[in-house]
């Protein structure tokens, strides 16, 4: 017999169920439902990122396909293609947000996500800061209006450097400009963030310099400062030069009077200039240049999201289908991410999603699978003959003799 289940089945069993289901009743997300769960919903849009899906009908004849092995994923039978729109246009997507972060927080505890590629002396919190932007039909999504003839939303993240995942996630319409998620955050006094030049705000430098928090930030070209100290680069460096300045502009000057950092980088690939600008002092000009090379990895987070995961085409057009289709992008993200941590074979994390996708309903031991995915041949049904023990009865009938 069988002694494992599918793939998909042991993928879902590394969800902590407990609490989802805390997080229904808290956003009484199953009010006057009948008969479909938030976690049959949960479970068919998992699969339509996992399985890639282009539509609510292919998620719900894939699942009708794989009936017989649904009931290890907690289902009774495939969802009809209008139960799970209507599930996804009127249940709150808030649910599947706040299980991402504890999704984030129990893998977290079990053991983390993984480390930092590049090494830095330093133990400062590394984060990125950055925003992409999903583009949308505007005549299918007339509620994300961003120009002219284009809409589209904006997804802000806020990277971890020690597990490569957002710490951070808000999704806004696209004409909401980057600096005004910035504002809004609450960091750590010690925390390192690298952003580009988007995020050029010396209000919001001042604040963060008071409260202990370091930037990494590009400087824009008409920025007005005057040099107070010129230190010398280091040799055989790709530095050119290493100032201290304070922002001499009419309104600047008085919004962040503090001292900032000025370091300029030569990049050889594209043989230009790069201006950095910071306000940690006491860092050496190639540490201020590696921090801010090292935010590349928000970018890699982005394409990992939009190639190896469904983003760009949505199975629904109200605004909670299409925050409810992000946050599952960003939850089996998470969950790819926590295989890959756990797997020995040493593959890279789109090989990992193309091989699980084409393996989700196979039965082969997860563990097994990951490490060796290759020499994992799938677990089929052996018959069996069950022996019962029947009883053995005598005939005691006597025979009739005839007269």
């Amino acid at each position: 017999m069988v002694k494992v289940s599918s793939l998909f089945s042991q993928l879902l069993s590394h969800v902590p169920r407990l609490e989802f289901a805390g997080l229904v009743a808290r956003h009484r997300a199953e009010y006057r439902a009948k008969g479909f769960s938030c976690w049959s919903q949960f479970v068919a849009m998992l699969f339509g990122q996992l399985a890639h899906a282009d539509s609510l009908r292919e998620i719900g004849n894939g699942l009708t396909c794989c009936l017989g092995k649904l009931r290890h994923l907690g289902l009774t039978k495939a969802p009809p293609r209008s139960t799970l729109a209507y599930a996804n246009a009127h249940r709150p997507a808030e649910l599947f947000r706040d299980l991402f972060y504890r999704s984030y927080q129990h893998f977290q505890a079990h053991g983390g996500l993984g480390c930092r590629k590049s090494r830095f002396r330093f133990k400062n919190r590394l984060l990125s800061l950055d925003a992409t932007v999903i583009s949308l039909c505007l005549s299918l999504f007339p509620w994300a209006s961003y120009r002219r003839a284009k809409g589209g939303v904006k997804v802000h993240t806020l990277l971890d450097h020690d597990t490569y995942l957002p710490v951070f996630v808000q999704i806004t319409q696209a004409r909401l400009h980057d600096v005004c998620i910035a504002q809004t955050l609450d960091l750590n006094p010690g925390s390192i963030v690298a952003m580009d030049m988007a995020y050029v705000d010396f209000d919001l430098f001042a604040r963060w310099t008071e409260r202990g928090i370091f930037f990494v930030t590009r400087q824009k070209k008409n920025a007005a400062y005057e040099v107070i100290e010129t230190r010398t680069p280091p040799k055989h460096r790709n530095i050119l030069a290493d100032e201290i300045i304070r922002p001499s502009g009419r309104i600047t000057r008085k919004t962040c009077p503090t001292r900032l950092r000025r370091v300029v980088v030569w990049d050889s690939r594209n043989e230009r200039e790069i201006v950095l600008l910071s306000n940690h002092l006491d860092f050496g000009a190639t540490t201020i240049a590696a921090i801010y090379k090292d935010r590349w990895e928000i970018e890699l987070f982005f394409k990992a999201l939009k190639q190896n995961l469904k983003v760009k085409t949505f199975l629904g057009t109200s605004e909670n289908a299409l925050m409810i289709q992000i946050w599952t992008a960003l939850i089996a993200l998470l969950l790819i991410k926590w295989l890959h941590h756990l797997s020995k074979a040493g593959w890279s994390l789109s090989n990992l999603a193309a091989m699980l996708r084409l393996s989700l309903f196979t039965y082969r031991d997860l563990m097994a699978w990951l490490n060796a995915p290759w020499d994992t041949e799938p677990i089929v049904p052996t018959p069996e003959q069950l022996t019962l023990p029947l009883p053995i009865f005598k005939n005691t009938s006597s025979t009739r003799t005839p007269t």
